[in-house]
């Protein structure tokens, strides 16, 4: 608790020490990610927010953290928190907000930019935060097993979704007509290998989480530490994903002219040498 208590202090700072203009860039895309779709978005906002998505079990964490020690259970070396009415209904509103502002946001493009694939991209996050909802409510009540059923349906349903926008969409691969067969036509990295292991890594990824569904358990492994293991496998897919989104978004950008796929450096090696010889 003293750590987040230390880094929120850290970046609400005022005063100009300790990176405070990168801290106020972060502080002012956060802003607009809450306030979705109250401002025009752009590539920093939604980049921020398809991050926070990912910190799910951050945020539960911090709730914990904040019931435990300001209801003073620590004392006790009591928990109370998973029996309390308010903490139960705050864990569906801690992990719908990442999903909320990312729709919200989708919505704001669709009004805006008169793009149909906007909305889809809008319903995958809907279909996100419907099976995040229905696997909290499973996770708070494993007796009924309607919710185990509605949470298999909705996270398969929501990890198929979010794949395939994640290839083809997000990444611009699985191109069947590219002279890269199943990649790009444009690609950054030398080895194709490369991208064809980064998409068998996200699949494998993006089911992962399944487990919380599956109840996977293992013998020499706490609950607790699954759950860190998982979060942190989700958190490497998204360092992976943010890699090829921004590679895909820079040869979007090539493509329409609005960046340079390379500059080139002002002076040459070997026309130097010649002149010295």
């Amino acid at each position: 608790m003293s750590l987040y208590i230390l880094v929120l202090i850290i970046f609400i700072y005022p005063f100009n020490i300790i990176y405070h203009s990168s801290r106020l860039f972060f502080l002012t895309c956060l802003f607009h990610c809450i306030c979705a779709p109250l401002y025009k978005v752009t590539l920093p906002d939604f980049f921020l927010a398809d991050q926070l998505t990912s910190q799910l079990q951050s945020f539960r964490s911090l709730e914990f953290y904040v019931c435990y020690y300001g209801w003073g259970d620590y004392k006790l070396r009591q928990n109370t928190c998973s029996t309390s009415d308010v903490f139960r209904a705050f864990s569906f509103f801690v992990v719908a907000i990442p999903y909320w502002c990312r729709l919200f946001q989708c919505l704001r493009r669709l009004f805006e930019e008169k793009d149909a694939m906007q909305g889809y991209n809008a319903l995958k996050y809907f279909s996100a935060l419907v099976a995040i909802s229905v696997r909290t409510a499973y996770s708070l009540d494993r007796g009924k097993i309607n919710w185990n059923m509605m949470a298999w349906i909705f996270s398969i349903r929501a990890a198929i979704y979010g794949t395939y926008w994640d290839l083809v969409f997000d990444w611009g691969l699985l191109q069947r007509q590219s002279k890269n067969r199943w990649l790009r036509d444009k690609l950054l990295l030398p080895y194709k290998s490369v991208y064809f292991g980064a998409m068998a890594l996200n699949v494998l990824l993006r089911f992962a989480w399944l487990q919380t569904v599956l109840n996977f358990q293992v013998s020499f492994l706490h609950k607790e530490a699954m759950i860190t293991i998982f979060a942190s496998l989700e958190i490497i897919r998204r360092g992976i994903w943010n890699f090829f989104r921004l590679e895909n978004e820079h040869l979007n950008n090539v493509g329409a002219y609005r960046a340079f796929k390379s500059v080139p450096l002002p002076f040459n090696y070997d026309e130097d040498e010649d002149k010295d010889d």
